[in-house]
């Protein structure tokens, strides 16, 4: 019977080309992260790719999804108690 590994392998490699200081800059990140270089740039990345995704002002929808997209925006809207309750309530004073 084959031993699995406990480490999830990665599929690809990703490979950037940094300068001493760079380098430098992003250990003493990984570092105040308690992580290290890799999962520090990876977790960076992504978190500044999802931001560009989000912000995006133009997508692209299959007929379906178009039309599911106008249903849920022309479907009256759904009570919330809680948030009207919330909503009610008078502003405090600050």
């Amino acid at each position: 019977m084959p031993v699995k590994s406990a480490k999830k392998q990665k599929e690809t490699r990703l490979s950037i080309r940094a300068s001493d200081p760079e380098k430098s800059i992003l250990m003493e990140a990984a570092r105040a992260r308690h992580t290290n270089i890799s999962q520090f740039v990876l977790q960076a990345s992504l978190d500044a790719a999802h931001s560009v995704l989000a912000d995006q002002s133009e997508f692209r929808l299959s007929a379906d999804q178009w039309k599911a997209f106008c249903e849920r925006l022309d479907a009256p809207a759904k009570v919330i108690p809680a948030l009207k309750d919330l909503f009610s309530e008078p502003e405090p004073v600050g």
